[in-house]
């Protein structure tokens, strides 16, 4: 019996078991994410190599001119060291970790979940998906509500690969597209992308992608060569907060 609990075991068949349990499902970037992994051992003893959380999302990455969804792995953390796991034991891992002030925000098709791993040598690994609900911090919520109050309706969110000279540790940016449907704005500009740099410092590094509406012949020709956008970076803080609405607005004037 034992020989073929083995063999069950080494192919998952009554092999030891995960469930990730979070202390919420919502956060914000920054935040420190708390939870526990919970182990019920199988029919036999088994060595437990490592136990590990990722946190996943997916981007778009373009190739011959398509477009397709690749899995990243935004970070991951190790929660032990090995040891063995009884047959039937029960036992449970407290975790903690910060999560990345570069995590993607859960706006539109921007999704983000943790996987829990267990590494046991010459058996199928077990895991646990468990996902999150990423909202933005008190910051990048003013830079939104400033963005709507110029008359600006979200049309998209999504993560695409960026060039590297563009990117900061992940091969991706999350992009914000938005287009003016009132106010000062509308018929000046087609569309505006925004794209958040976040710091640790409590900083905000915002980059504006202009996208001018064309007038006139010049207008048609800018447009038609791909020259009627303007990029253009703003850095924020907790204390542009009261006055965001009018550095932005400043922001986008200046290059429409």
């Amino acid at each position: 019996m034992s020989f073929f609990n083995k063999v069950f075991a080494s192919v998952g068949i009554g092999s030891a078991e995960v469930d990730t349990k979070l202390e919420k499902d919502t956060y914000m970037p920054g935040e420190t994410v708390q939870g526990v992994v919970a182990i019920k051992g199988g029919r036999i003893d088994q060595q437990i190599d490592e136990i590990y959380l990722a946190l996943n999302t997916t981007y778009l990455r373009e190739s011959d001119d398509r477009k397709y969804s690749v899995t990243a792995a935004i970070d991951r953390f190790r929660l032990t060291t090995p040891f063995t796991i009884r047959a039937n034991e029960k036992r449970d891992i407290p975790f903690s970790f910060q999560l990345p002030y570069d995590t993607p925000l859960s706006i539109g098709r921007s999704k983000v979940w943790v996987t829990t791993g267990l590494d046991i040598k010459g058996a199928v690994d077990p895991s646990d998906q468990d996902y999150l609900k990423v909202v933005p911090n008190p910051l990048m919520s003013a830079v939104f509500n400033a963005i709507d109050q110029l008359g600006f309706r979200i049309r998209e969110a999504d993560c695409e690969e960026t060039p590297r000279r563009l990117r900061g540790r992940l091969p991706f940016v999350q992009e914000f597209e938005f287009v003016p449907t009132s106010g000062l704005f509308r018929g000046r500009l087609d569309e505006l992308e925004v794209v958040f740099f976040p710091a640790g410092n409590g900083s905000l590094d915002i980059i504006f992608q202009v996208d001018r509406r064309a007038r006139g012949l010049s207008g048609l020709f800018s447009e038609a060569l791909g020259t009627d956008e303007t990029n253009v970076r703003l850095t924020v803080t907790n204390e542009d907060i009261p006055s965001i609405q009018q550095k932005i607005q400043n922001v986008i004037q200046r290059y429409s």
